[in-house]
């Protein structure tokens, strides 16, 4: 049973609340997570996760079975009009480096990664939020189902379309395309090898694509601009040897490119695609979702009221940033720019992300180096079979000390790892003494010589 007030209701149970929830469940924190729809997302949609979203995996416990279903991106196959064919790829393969272990997008369906992300979730389907209202203490939610409850939290996960927003009278500022649109499809098909994406271009743009999907079943996800054929007709028409034997799931996007005017208000917050809706256009939707619930989650179990001001701050110019970088990959693609399906910007992995600069960003060195306070915390080997993001996994701050601390003291319930490897000083830019509090989603906290800032840092971030 919840006490009223007493539990965070997260609407939307997508990878975004999923994510919200996870991060609570690791916390104790009591939370619901209800989805409207009566059963999980069935389609692969948003396919690619960034590198950083790797990481959070492996924060929380699940890479290992995110890579089981994954696979890298292949090499596109593009089939000219002429006859003739042109492999090449939208970005290199790169290699792992001490600081950064896993560089590459890695393919998953989002079926499946709700699927991972929901193992052990209780999420209740086929419930909706019908009305909100908010409390001195807490937030009345309505559900469709007529039940009503006080949550302490809500947080709107719930879409797009989400009611959550609507019902805060929050804007969504931005436009929509009706008529830049694309038709999405998973299939079963025979005539096609499974080593390559494959491309038909049209004139302009393009006709269809048929990317495989890892996992069982040799599934592809089909892509072709809108149109009344039917499926199996339209892959025939452009190689009569591709033979469609099941189409499983269809969707029509059509280019909605808008962020919310705010992500909190009151005890209500929006993430996820409630509070931001991108292009596909390089694979930064789903991504920056899982980001927000990763940066929310924490906050929330703490229950501090200036520490939730900070999402929005943290999280709000990230996601404007974002949108313009996947809205100007959507123009690249409507423009038939011959760069159009280049992958290759870094930004793109989402590792230079940062909140330098932000509300919980400390960095009091004089002379800092690359990495400094509201940076995304690398990853070095530290020569004893362990490594940084060993010492960072769980729910926690962790403090690295850097240099000879002989009289650092001890620390109630905070981590403290001394240091040495040359690797670590070097991913971390460190020449000197120093003291990095790294906050409980990884990213550099603090950044100091003097422990005493440590201490006063502890005071923003404690539950």
């Amino acid at each position: 049973m919840f006490t009223e007030s007493k539990f965070t209701l997260i609407a939307g149970a997508g990878p975004t609340g999923l994510i919200v929830a996870r991060q609570l469940q690791r916390y104790g924190v009591p939370f619901r997570i209800v989805e409207k729809s009566p059963r999980p997302f069935e389609g692969s949609r948003g396919k690619g996760l960034q590198p950083r979203t790797l990481e959070v995996l492996d924060d929380l416990g699940l890479l290992d079975r995110f890579q089981e279903s994954g696979g890298d991106y292949p090499a596109l196959r593009v089939h000219r009009p002429d006859g003739a064919t042109v492999e090449w790829r939208m970005d290199e393969l790169h290699e792992p480096t001490p600081a950064v272990p896993w560089p590459n997008l890695l393919m998953v369906p989002q079926w499946r990664t709700s699927e991972l992300l929901a193992d052990g979730v209780p999420v209740e389907f086929g419930v909706g939020v019908e009305t909100v209202e908010q409390q001195d203490t807490g937030v009345r939610v309505t559900l469709d189902t007529g039940e009503i409850v006080t949550a302490r939290y809500l947080v709107g996960a719930d879409g797009g379309r989400s009611t959550v927003r609507r019902a805060l009278g929050v804007e969504f500022l931005g436009s929509t395309h009706e008529d830049e649109r694309l038709l999405i499809a998973d299939v079963q098909l025979t005539g096609l090898d499974r080593s390559h994406w494959h491309v038909w271009p049209g004139d302009p743009g393009f006709r269809l694509g048929l990317c495989p999907l890892p996992g069982d079943g040799d599934w592809w996800q089909l892509t072709a601009p809108p149109t009344d054929t039917p499926v199996p007709e339209l892959a025939a028409s452009v190689d009569p040897a591709i033979t469609i034997t099941e189409v499983r799931w269809t969707s029509r996007f059509r280019a909605n490119i808008r962020m919310a005017a705010r992500f909190r208000v009151g005890d209500v917050f929006l993430a996820g695609d409630a509070a931001h809706v991108h292009s596909p256009a390089g694979g930064q939707g789903l991504n920056t979702g899982i980001q927000d619930g990763y940066n929310l989650g924490w906050k929330l179990a703490t229950g501090d009221d200036a520490l939730l001001d900070t999402y929005q701050a943290e999280r709000l110019p990230v996601a404007a940033d974002v949108l313009g970088i996947s809205t100007d990959l959507h123009r690249r693609h409507v423009g038939n720019q011959a760069d159009a399906m280049r992958r290759d910007d870094p930004v793109l992995r989402q590792l230079s992300l940062n909140y330098r600069g932000g509300p919980l960003a400390a960095e009091h060195r004089a002379t800092p180096g690359a990495v400094r306070a509201g940076d995304r915390a690398p990853d070095a080997p530290l020569g004893d079979g362990r490594r940084v993001f060993d010492l960072l996994r769980g729910p926690h701050p962790t403090l690295l000390a850097f240099g000879s601390w002989e009289n650092l003291g001890s620390w109630d319930h905070l981590p403290v790892h001394h240091l040495q490897a040359a690797a670590a000083q070097n991913a971390f830019d460190v020449r000197d003494k120093a003291l990095l509090l790294i906050r409980p989603d990884n990213y550099v906290g603090c950044a100091t010589e003097n422990p005493q800032d440590v201490l006063d840092y502890l005071k923003l971030i404690a539950r």
